[in-house]
């Protein structure tokens, strides 16, 4: 049931905007995030839930789609809303990318000050500390408080001229904050290829590098020392894969099948299919995703070697 000081029901509104909220969480927040995905439905807000996942993928994630929107001229936007024990590493992980403000409300009060001073647009809530009945208030209050409203840190009063001014001046000085000006990104299937990237760690897989070289539908190179093991793991998304040198033995557990690639062999993996990967060589290989890249993991390294060393 709705908040009875809701003013959002069939307005589905933030401010002046029309809304919809991107949601996820990890195992420690997700019955809280399944909670309040459940009352945004009462009040008629569209609702992409994401799942569940480590808190850093899902942070990221959720930044990484509130920022491709928080520039847009459309009435409707999109903000987050994502859980874990704390609230506060999914929180760090959103504010990685431009233009997202996340920030995590433990009180209806913090609520009301984030979107009254910060322009908040994305709330994080703590599953092992806030109970569903607070959670819903505070995510009330995060819907019902416009941007430079009166907040418990104003006193509940209008905020001053000045310090309107300074709220209001702040947004596009915010805005700048993340964004590399000689490097300009589009949505546009040739503009959104990546320039001057280089290979990064995947820290959840040792030994692996990988260069993102366009977004969502992800395309990425992917390098693989000799020796190294990818525990097994799903994607929300199927992809494609070309090996362009080394060679690599899959494992799709799903399907009980395996298979060995080389350079020039092609892969596809279903979406959710769970594979396990063992690399004889430096490897190398060109990887396409259907839509955003994300990984969760079904094994520890310890248990997916064993496994291996067993077969082979």
């Amino acid at each position: 049931m709705a908040h009875p000081d809701n003013q959002a029901q069939d307005q589905d509104k933030v401010g002046n905007h029309r809304i919809k909220f991107v949601t996820g969480a990890d195992s420690f927040g997700c019955s809280l995030k399944d909670a309040l995905v459940s009352h945004l439905g009462s009040l008629n807000i569209e609702v992409e839930d994401i799942g569940v996942g480590a808190y850093y993928t899902i942070g990221e994630e959720i930044g990484r789609r509130v920022s491709a929107d928080a520039d847009s001229n459309s009435t409707h936007k999109t903000y987050g809303l994502v859980a874990c024990g704390t609230g506060v590493g999914v929180q760090i992980f959103a504010n990685k990318s431009p233009s997202v403000y996340a920030a995590t409300c433990l009180t209806p009060e913090e609520a009301q000050n984030t979107r009254s001073i910060n322009n908040a647009n994305v709330l994080a809530v703590s599953g092992m500390s806030t109970p569903p009945d607070t959670a819903i208030k505070i995510l009330d209050t995060f819907i019902n408080t416009p941007f430079k409203s009166p907040c418990a840190a104003s006193g509940n009063k209008d905020w001053d001229p000045e310090i309107q001014s300074f709220l209001e001046n702040s947004l596009p000085e915010m805005a700048k904050i993340g964004i590399n000006k000689d490097e300009q990104y589009s949505n546009c299937a040739i503009c959104c290829l990546a320039k001057n990237r280089e290979f990064v760690p995947v820290d959840i897989m040792p030994g692996g590098m990988m260069k993102i070289v366009r977004e969502s539908p992800t395309s990425a190179v992917v390098k693989f020392k000799a020796g190294s093991v990818e525990p097994a793991h799903h994607h929300t998304f199927g992809h494609d894969l070309i090996v362009m040198q080394g060679s690599k033995r899959v494992w799709n557990l799903t399907k009980s099948e395996n298979y060995d690639l080389g350079a020039g062999d092609f892969l596809f993996t279903p979406a959710g299919d769970v594979h396990r990967v063992k690399y004889f060589e430096d490897t190398e290989f060109f990887i396409r995703w259907d839509g955003h890249w994300d990984i969760f993991l079904d094994e520890d390294l310890e248990t997916a070697k064993a496994a291996i060393e067993a077969e082979l």
